[in-house]
């Protein structure tokens, strides 16, 4: 791959009213992520003066691009997604602010289908108000799944050597143990397989499974998913080749920091996996989605209305998220270039 090529980077605002502007403008302040890439955001010029000046950022500039096609190397570009001027209120979702950032992560994602991008990193969206006709989905990681025309996708949490993935998304923990089943275990452990090694380049990944229930289901003293579903998919993975290893106590396994010992971990739920990776990684963890024909990362923290006024949000997980997005983009380049 030419060492000179800088990855076009698309960027989706997220909800106008949280700190998405904020950690945006606050990374791109650093004019050396344009040694890495030519960044592309999606939003309006309103947007981005009004946090410049609340930030006093003087390192920030931005070129105005009619399109995509029109892109400038070395400088932040801004395609405009709306007319007029939107009314900013830090701290309050509104519709307005939802319109905004789907008008935003359509016109990226646009972009993005049709090869004028290299990949995406998408700020924090309010899950409520940016549903609409074309946006009928618990989060990004579903609309992309399906706007991409992927079969499936994987929701992978990374921090330097540390990767969680989660077999469910964004439902109740109440319809959790209905949906596992042993085909779908090992559709997620295929999709993790292949990214570790495709986006991470790790030739033959080990990946460690927890169990569902308390103490993985104590030999079905405290459920059976584990003997009937999780431990008959790990066993069909490892006659396979695979380096699959579990089911493991989810609060031991991190307890007793056993995920240092392998490349990635595959949690059965949202809040399995969540709550001690942030717990590890709050601030400089990233969200991929795996198993995708694109590359998409976005920061592991929402939209935090709570501190959006006050302008204190800390964007080193928006910052590792770019780079993550980067170096991910370049790994598949390298992989598809023909031998020498």
């Amino acid at each position: 791959m030419d060492t000179k090529y800088k990855v076009r980077l698309g960027i989706s605002i997220g909800d106008t009213n949280g700190i998405g502007p904020e950690v945006i403008v606050k990374t791109l302040s650093d004019q050396r992520v344009l040694n890495y890439c030519t960044p592309v955001i999606y939003a309006a010029p309103g947007v981005l003066n009004r946090i410049r000046k609340v930030l006093s950022a003087e390192h920030f500039f931005y070129q105005p691009v009619n399109s995509a096609d029109a892109l400038v190397p070395r400088k932040i570009n801004l395609v405009t997604c709306w007319d007029g001027e939107l009314e900013v209120t830090p701290g309050t979702p509104t519709p307005e602010s939802g319109k905004a950032s789907l008008d935003s992560l359509l016109a990226a994602s646009r972009d993005l289908k049709a090869g004028k991008l290299d990949g995406l990193v998408t700020a924090p969206i309010n899950k409520d108000n940016i549903q609409a006709e074309e946006f009928n989905f618990p989060g990004h990681t579903e609309f992309l799944t399906s706007y991409f025309d992927a079969p499936e996708s994987l929701m992978l949490l990374v921090s330097g050597d540390l990767r969680v993935a989660t077999v469910t998304g964004h439902m109740p923990v109440k319809d959790v143990a209905s949906k596992l089943t042993p085909e779908l275990l090992i559709r997620k452990m295929t999709i993790l397989l292949e990214s570790l090694r495709k986006d991470f380049g790790i030739l033959k990944p080990r990946i460690a499974v927890l169990g569902l229930n308390p103490h993985a289901g104590e030999e079905g003293l405290l459920g059976t998913e584990e003997m009937e579903i999780i431990r008959p998919a790990i066993m069909q993975m490892k006659e396979r080749g695979h380096l699959v290893f579990g089911p493991f106590p989810a609060d031991g396994f991190f307890g007793m920091q056993q995920y240092k010992h392998v490349d990635a971990v595959l949690a059965m739920y949202h809040d399995q996996g969540l709550i001690p990776f942030k717990t590890l990684a709050f601030e400089s963890g990233v969200n991929y989605t795996a198993g995708l024909p694109i590359v998409r990362t976005s920061p592991d923290h929402g939209t935090a209305y709570d501190i959006a006024a006050k302008h204190i949000a800390n964007e080193t997980s928006f910052r590792e998220a770019l780079f993550l997005a980067c170096d991910i983009i370049k790994m598949r380049k390298e992989e598809q270039m023909p031998a020498v």
